[in-house]
């Protein structure tokens, strides 16, 4: 695991770098409409009771994506029914990396047995509206009068190989933070994973 964990940092080409381009903290975010392992559409306007999101870009293949997998589900375990629901986006170009292809999402979320829906991002329309750039990478929304509003950019933790002596729970702090009505303390971390594949040409 942890060769497969040191490969996917190679393949950060240079190195961990912030988000340059998308919403920032504070943004209202755009609702979207993307297809899920099931064939259905979902789109945040579903989540009736939802207090806010944490979307998660996210992937099959990168090896710093495949050791958060089991934390992603955690997130949505604990928050989900606090009305924190977790979104996993794919933002990978199937085109770029065959493994990355829908049907192999429809099998990565059976193996794991996802609670949360895992959606295709055709043309990274989604992707590039959020400014992600990495996978994982984390925007966590408040849903406020004004829409969904982006309250912590970055990172899950700062312990991607589970041997963090002073792990720090970004957003869970957050969440947590949200939930009794404070901002959160840390709103934005640095996205540590692989570079997203995006479509050629």
């Amino acid at each position: 695991m942890k060769q497969l964990f040191l490969m996917g940092l190679m393949l950060i080409s240079l190195g961990v770098s912030a988000q340059s381009e998308g919403y920032k903290v504070g943004d209202v975010v755009k609702d979207f409409a993307l297809k899920n392992v099931d064939n259905k559409t979902v789109s945040m306007a579903d989540y009736k009771d939802a207090k806010g999101f944490i979307v998660v870009f996210t992937c099959n293949t990168c090896p710093v994506a495949q050791a958060y997998q089991a934390r992603v589900a955690e997130l949505n375990s604990s928050f989900a029914a606090k009305g924190y629901p977790v979104i996993a986006i794919n933002p990978n170009d199937a085109g770029a990396v065959p493994a990355e292809s829908f049907e192999k999402m429809q099998a990565l979320a059976a193996e794991k047995k996802f609670s949360f829906p895992y959606l295709l991002d055709p043309g990274h329309v989604v992707t590039k509206q959020f400014g992600a750039t990495r996978t994982p990478h984390v925007f966590l929304l408040n849903k406020t009068n004004k829409g969904n509003v982006v309250e912590y950019i970055g990172a899950i933790d700062n312990d991607p190989e589970e041997a963090n002596a002073t792990k720090i729970e970004y957003v869970k702090n957050a969440i947590n933070e949200l939930s009794t009505g404070k901002k959160p303390t840390v709103t934005a971390t640095k996205a540590v994973g692989c570079t997203i594949k995006w479509k050629k040409g």
